[in-house]
């Protein structure tokens, strides 16, 4: 099990600082909701081929599965 695991990187909470999409405090995430969701409908038998489709967002981003299901 990976319980308690941190996927993505945690943001420095600066503001200004380099996860700061701004000066104002807007936090960008490293792991997309679209990358859990893959991960979580890869473990429920859906196909690599179809992640696509079911998450079109899923290209912009370097990786489908994030690993929390081993």
């Amino acid at each position: 099990m990976h319980g308690g695991d941190v996927y993505g990187q945690f943001p420095e909470l600066a503001l200004g600082g380099p996860n700061d999409a701004g000066t104002a405090g807007r936090w960008i995430p490293t792991t997309a909701l679209d990358q859990y969701g893959a991960t979580l409908a890869s473990w429920f038998g859906v196909a690599t081929g179809d992640l696509s489709y079911v998450f079109p967002n899923l290209a912009n981003f370097p990786t489908a599965n994030v690993g929390f299901l081993g």
